[in-house]
Order: structure tokens, then C-alpha cells, then sequence
């Protein structure tokens, strides 16, 4: 179980849900990558701020006032807390990305009744068992050290149309403080699947097929809070751009699966994190 704490896809559900319109061949340009690169750099570069600032752990500490104290509080309420987010340079200004499109989206989720060993331990420890899981087909260990692993998952996503992909994680952790945890999973391979589970399946070349998922970070906060653990993900991620002629009615399927998505991946995973404290409750002695 588990599978969640390395990975989140509401990229790929939005982009399938704006099928067929996405559904022609593309190819990624090294402009397209520069781009990534440079939003990632400062992507990270304002986690790592954060993480260190005394101020606050959370991303949604850093928010206005207000909306970060109800945002905790709706999480101690049992909601899902989701947002989409843009980093832009230092200077201030938008990163562009020609050619492509990066979508960067924010969720948390309050995991009651589990301390944050017990949260570290599942996410550390659980790759190499699968299960039955609608978004992963096959999970492996690749390689594992005290702090990192390298994880291969099989994904699929439906909506409209299927899109299964062969992809390779690496994942680090790193423990801040007896209450505070976070970890990245930066993805190495990402390999659409052609007729998949059938004697003809083979991978596209990486960067030329349909453009739904060219690039897939995941960055995750684990606090300690009175009660349990607030887990937070930021989801970025990069496809194919959109047409200027689609961009309006387009963008807001994607936002509104993105969402869905982002929100169901946090339920599921508190709730197999609760059921699995439930089962070794159950089982002990």
C-alpha cells in the first residue's frame, strides 16, 4: 500500500479529461526542458526556505494570514485543503515555458490518530508490497538506501481515454526536526505504454508521444499536530501546451479533474494510513 506518498497525478486526469483534442502525437523541445528546469529550481528553492523558516513548515503557512489559519482549521476538520499554485521567478516575473505547459497543484490532508514515525515507516517501507490500486498497476523497489529509494511503477489514468506509462522515481527523505518531515520524489523515467498488457506492448520514445506527462515532481511535508499528522503534497508537473483557441473552456477541465483528483489522492491515502493503524491495533497481542 501506500503508493500515494511518492506520487500524485492530477495533471494526467485533467489532460485526459480534455481528450481527443490532446490525443495527436507531440514531441518535447529542449526549450520546453530548459523551462522545466529553471521552474523547478525555483520551485525547490522556496520549499527549502520554507522548510527552514521558523516562521512556519507547512506551504499553507506561508500564505496570507488568514487563509493559512483557516486552512488548518478546515484540515483539523477533517477536510481536504487543495489549491493551485505558480512559482514565478526571483525578479517576479511569469516563467514561460514554450511549447509546453507546467501545472502545479498544492493539497493536505490530516491523518488522524498516527504519529509521524508511524506515517515515515508505511511511505519508507511499503513499496515493495503491491496491491490491487487503481492508479498502479506493478510497483518495485529498485534500489533502497537509510534515506532514498528508487521506486519503478506501472500508472494508469482513464478519463475519456486510458494513458499507462512505465515510470522510475527517485525519492528522498529527510527528518527536520522530532516533529517535522519532508520528502521529494523527482521523477527519472516517464514512458508512455502502447497496448499495454497485451503480447504487443512496447514504450514510446520518451518525449514523443501524446503529451500528457513529460515531467512529474512530487513534494511532500509530513507535521506532527495535536491528534495525528498533516501530510501535504505539491504536484508539478509538465505536458504538451494548449491551444490559445482551446485555452479558456480546456483549462477548466483540467482545473476541475486536477482538483478531484489531487483531493481524492489525499482521502485515499489517509484512509488506507487509518485502516492500516487499524489493522496493527487489531492484530496486536
Amino acid at each position: 500500500m501506500m503508493r500515494f506518498a511518492i506520487v500524485c497525478l492530477p495533471l494526467v486526469a485533467g489532460l485526459i479529461g480534455a481528450a481527443p483534442m490532446h490525443a495527436a502525437a507531440a514531441a518535447l523541445k529542449p526549450e520546453t526542458v530548459d523551462a522545466w528546469n529553471a521552474y523547478v529550481h525555483a520551485t525547490e528553492a522556496r520549499i527549502a526556505r520554507e522548510i527552514a523558516d521558523d516562521a512556519g513548515f507547512l506551504a499553507l503557512d506561508f500564505r496570507p494570514r488568514p487563509e493559512s489559519v483557516r486552512g488548518r482549521r478546515d484540515l483539523a476538520a477533517g477536510k481536504i485543503v487543495v489549491s493551485e499554485m505558480t512559482t514565478r521567478a526571483r525578479s517576479g516575473t511569469t516563467i514561460e515555458v514554450p511549447s509546453g505547459a507546467i501545472h502545479h497543484w498544492r493539497g493536505s490532508v490530516f491523518v488522524p490518530g498516527l504519529a509521524l514515525e508511524d506515517v515515515l515507516n508505511n511511505v519508507k517501507h511499503a513499496y515493495s508490497q503491491h496491491e490491487q490500486q487503481e492508479d498502479v498497476l506493478e510497483s518495485r523497489v529498485l534500489s533502497r538506501d537509510e534515506d532514498s529509494m528508487r521506486v519503478f511503477l506501472k500508472l494508469k489514468r482513464s478519463h475519456i481515454v486510458t494513458v499507462v506509462y512505465n515510470t522510475e522515481h527517485d525519492i528522498r527523505y529527510q527528518r527536520q526536526d522530532d516533529g517535522r518531515a519532508s520528502s521529494t520524489s523527482r521523477t527519472t523515467k516517464i514512458a508512455e505504454v502502447v497496448n499495454a498488457g497485451s503480447p504487443g506492448e512496447r514504450e514510446k520514445p520518451q518525449g514523443r508521444d501524446r503529451g500528457f506527462l513529460w515531467r512529474l515532481n512530487s513534494y511532500w511535508r509530513y507535521e506532527q499536530v495535536e491528534g495525528g499528522v498533516i501530510v501535504e503534497c505539491e504536484s508539478v508537473s509538465l505536458s504538451r501546451d494548449i491551444p490559445t483557441t482551446a485555452r479558456l473552456f480546456v483549462g477548466r477541465v483540467i482545473n476541475g479533474v486536477a482538483r478531484e483528483s489531487m483531493e481524492r489522492t489525499l482521502v485515499n491515502l489517509r484512509d488506507r494510513l487509518v485502516d492500516h493503524r487499524a489493522g496493527a491495533v487489531a492484530a496486536a497481542p
